[in-house]
């Protein structure tokens, strides 16, 4: 079996890590891949969501230390490795535009957060433990949590856990705004799936525009988010799927989208 699985089914994308042995740490090896499975399930038409998990309870512990068992790396031959093969997972994940879940049991430490964060939402397991453990090690985080944690659950908070890289159980992780929902770890999957299912019944371009607003949101003032919006409200407005799913509306009546 591979380290890394990708499979389509139902309209959805799942990129299963399948290390289980090593709690999913990743390779570099299993980067090429990851980012090449998210530019798949981008490409292709028939996806409308992508799930990102890992196999055997565990969402990922990070990077795979062994790989560098007794290398040594320079200051240049370090930042190379980080920025053209690890930080390929985040240019990947930066550039789709169709929604992307994180379905997260067991450990998600280190890069393996920064990796669950990088997804738009994040459903945990009731066994979920998250953790910037790079502190611990007398490292920064290397894969955007200084970045994207901040954006989640607010700076102090942030700031807080990665300077002391503690871990945060599930349910911690719900009131802080880490995670989106908990659920059984039995249970999971299943919550995750019919959540992308539902998404996947929506008008995908539209989907993709809120997406895409919603980020550009971020970077921007009221006036220029306002102006975007204007130019993405008119290219939605003369899709068929805009039209099908305005009018099963106004007609009461189930459409390909509404009502599902």
């Amino acid at each position: 079996m591979a380290d890394l699985e990708y499979a389509v089914r139902n309209r959805i994308a799942t990129i299963l890590l399948n290390r289980p042995e090593r709690k999913n740490a990743f390779t570099l090896e299993m980067c090429d891949t990851w980012a090449e499975a998210l530019r798949s399930a981008e490409r292709d038409p028939e996806v409308r969501a992508i799930i990102v998990t890992g196999a055997g309870g565990s969402f990922c512990s990070g990077v795979d230390l062994s790989e560098f068992k007794g290398e040594k790396r320079t200051p240049l031959g370090e930042k190379e490795l980080l920025t053209k093969r690890v930080h390929q997972v985040a240019l990947a994940m930066e550039e789709v535009t169709k929604p992307v879940i994180a379905a997260v049991s067991g450990p998600a430490v280190g890069a393996g957060m920064d990796m669950s964060l990088l997804c738009d939402l994040r459903f945990a397991g009731r066994s979920a433990r998250f953790s910037e453990g790079y502190i611990k090690v007398g490292l920064v985080p290397g894969d955007g949590g200084c970045w994207l944690l901040p954006r989640v659950v607010g700076t102090s908070t942030a700031l807080r856990l990665l300077w002391t890289g503690d871990f945060v159980g599930a349910e911690e992780a719900l009131r802080i705004g880490l995670v989106d929902e908990v659920h059984d770890d039995d249970k999971l999957m299943y919550a995750v799936h019919a959540y992308a299912a539902r998404l996947a019944e929506r008008p995908p371009l539209a989907v993709q525009t809120i997406k895409r607003a919603v980020r550009q949101g971020a970077r921007h003032d009221l006036r220029t988010a306002l102006d975007l919006i204007s130019s993405h409200m008119a290219v939605i407005t003369s899709t068929q799927d805009s039209e099908e799913a305005f009018a099963a509306f106004q007609e009461k009546r189930p459409g390909v989208f509404f009502g599902r």
